[in-house]
């Protein structure tokens, strides 16, 4: 987290750069979905009560349970009398009433049921006591340092709490690993034992870009919100906590989407598994290797800004074979301005074998004459 935000400080020392919107919400979030950059935030790391926010990490738990084939979609979950009792929001299940998993998540996303949510947590884990121990192995698994849960539903605990990094952190996480189920979260209506509510989402109505996610509430969380949006092939996340108002929550999240898209600008600099650099190798049937990034590397600028931006690469030299796809042999640093920017491990993106015996003992020589015609200039 500081390391974004001293590259925000990088970027709001020039006179030029966009300044983010003024905000009523105590604290908030803005990343950019492919570089993972932060845009903008206020208290992002500040501990603070989820309210139904915490319904993306029982959705992920699900989520997975059915990814690792535990559960179906189809599969009925009976509703206890302690999900048919939970205070809140509710989708009006009854006592008894065996219900789709599939339907149950409708009714846990869309109308943000307490009851749907306890439902799920019993029938994948046996409790919601045990399904929140999958929680917390689940956030601290995906780097959610600063959360911790102790119910699937958002309802108030002292103990229950997160932040609106971690909250983006898990965001991000079900949009990557979940697209066959992330649609869910822009449906705007849901009907359910004859009772239809709807999304909460009020951007899902305003704007035709807006896919998701979430909204939460309680009389001491305040009006809460992770709003997402995509807009030709960028995809930005917002997050939201404690504003005055539903509409005011709506507002604020709207105002980040427009910034983030509107100041910046998403580049991919390099493909992953394509060449950057052919580097030189020493003891191996092979005098060079290509080297690269593992994955695609996207990085977050204020519009108008790019050309200030260099990179320049490090070799481990020297290298020595042999060399395994994926090992990593140097480091790319980004600069900013001439100040550093980032930086991303370099890879072999092939094979080194060992060299035969002549080969190994002449690049000994060679090597150790480097070495001491270094020691003696």
């Amino acid at each position: 987290m500081m390391k974004f935000l001293v590259l925000l400080a990088l970027f709001t020392s020039h006179p030029a750069f966009a300044q983010a919107p003024a905000l009523s919400s105590k604290a908030y979030l803005l990343v950019d979905f492919q570089s993972r950059q932060i845009l903008a935030a206020r208290g992002a790391d500040e501990r603070v009560e989820p309210a139904s926010l915490t319904k993306l990490l029982t959705a992920y738990v699900v989520f997975d349970a059915l990814r690792q084939k535990q559960i179906t979609l189809a599969q009925p979950f009976s509703v206890s009398e302690k999900a048919w009792h939970a205070p809140g929001s509710r989708m009006f299940l009854t006592i008894g009433e065996s219900v789709p998993v599939e339907e149950l998540l409708n009714g846990m996303i869309v109308q943000s049921g307490n009851d749907a949510a306890i439902t799920l947590a019993e029938g994948v884990a046996g409790s919601q006591e045990a399904f929140v121990d999958a929680m917390n192995r689940e956030a601290a698994r995906l780097g959610m340092k600063n959360s911790h849960f102790v119910n699937a539903t958002g309802l108030p605990n002292g103990q229950h709490y997160s932040t609106a990094s971690d909250l983006a952190t898990l965001s991000r996480a079900i949009i990557e690993e979940f697209p066959q189920y992330f649609p869910m979260y822009k449906v705007r209506e849901y009907r359910h034992n004859n009772i239809t509510q709807y999304n909460r989402n009020l951007l899902l109505g305003r704007d035709p870009f807006v896919d998701g996610l979430k909204t939460g509430y309680t009389e001491s969380a305040g009006y809460c919100m992770i709003a997402t949006a995509q807009r030709q092939d960028r995809r930005v996340i917002t997050v939201v906590l404690n504003a005055g108002s539903e509409n005011g929550r709506a507002v604020d999240a709207q105002k980040l989407l427009n910034y983030g898209f509107e100041a910046f600008d998403t580049v991919k600099l390099y493909a992953g598994g394509q060449p950057i650099h052919a580097l030189p190798v020493w003891k191996g049937n092979s005098n060079e290797l290509q080297a690269g990034l593992p994955t695609d590397y996207f990085v977050t600028l204020p519009k108008g800004f790019s050309e200030r931006l260099k990179a320049t690469m490090e070799s481990m030299q020297p290298l020595m074979a042999p060399i395994r796809t994926g090992d990593r042999v140097g480091t790319l640093r980004l600069t900013f301005d001439g100040k550093p920017f980032a930086e991303q491990n370099v890879v072999a993106l092939e094979n080194v074998g060992i060299a035969n015996l002549f080969i190994r003992s002449w690049h000994s020589l060679r090597l150790l004459y480097r070495e001491l015609s270094g020691a003696n200039s």
